[in-house]
């Protein structure tokens, strides 16, 4: 009798048997880690979560009717392409309720990754065309070390920008435009 033989583990139980202190993802086909994200990375988009939710998820000082979280696990694809977002958005007419699970499955209508050195080819050549090919409608990249904010929105399957902005400026930005965000509130004190 011939011995089986071992089975190799798919991507996304590689993805899931993660050690503490590293997230993963899986884009095109390939597993991506990273250590967690640095202090600066994090303030930027806790801030941004935080001016987001009060107008657009809470209704406070604007329309409501978003989901705003945190690094949701987007399937895409089940188990086969998974992307984690900095921040993502859902209208709630598309999404009415949050799954029960930790797969989002329904595309969001809004991404925000925050770059750093170490991520920053990565959300802009691999993920970028990842939102795109599965039609999320608006993606921003925000810059914390160079206090940037770059919009974008998808027309015709393809991203275009809607804005840059840098510093202190304060913007109102599409799909948020009915709020205005101080950027100088993102970016962590020295």
């Amino acid at each position: 009798m011939s011995a089986h033989p071992q089975q190799r583990p798919t991507l996304y139980e590689q993805l899931a048997a993660l050690p503490p202190g590293l997230t993963g993802e899986i884009l095109d086909g390939q597993l991506h880690t990273q250590p967690r994200p640095t202090g600066p990375h994090v303030f930027t988009a806790s801030e941004l979560g935080y001016e987001l939710i009060g107008p657009f998820e809470r209704g406070r000082g604007g329309p409501g009717g978003w989901w705003i979280i945190d690094e949701p696990e987007l399937h895409f694809i089940c188990n086969a392409e998974v992307d984690v977002p900095d921040l993502a958005g859902w209208r709630r007419a598309r999404m009415p309720t949050l799954p029960e699970g930790h797969r989002f499955t329904v595309v969001p209508d809004w991404v925000c990754e925050v770059l750093s050195p170490a991520t920053e080819s990565k959300d802009r050549d691999i993920k970028m065309p990842i939102y795109a090919r599965f039609g999320v409608a608006w993606a921003w990249l925000i810059d914390p070390g160079k206090h940037t904010l770059e919009a974008y929105a998808l027309k015709d399957g393809t991203w275009r920008e809607i804005g840059r902005f840098a510093g202190a400026a304060r913007v109102s930005v599409p799909p948020f435009a009915a709020a205005e965000i101080a950027l100088d509130d993102l970016w962590a004190p020295t």
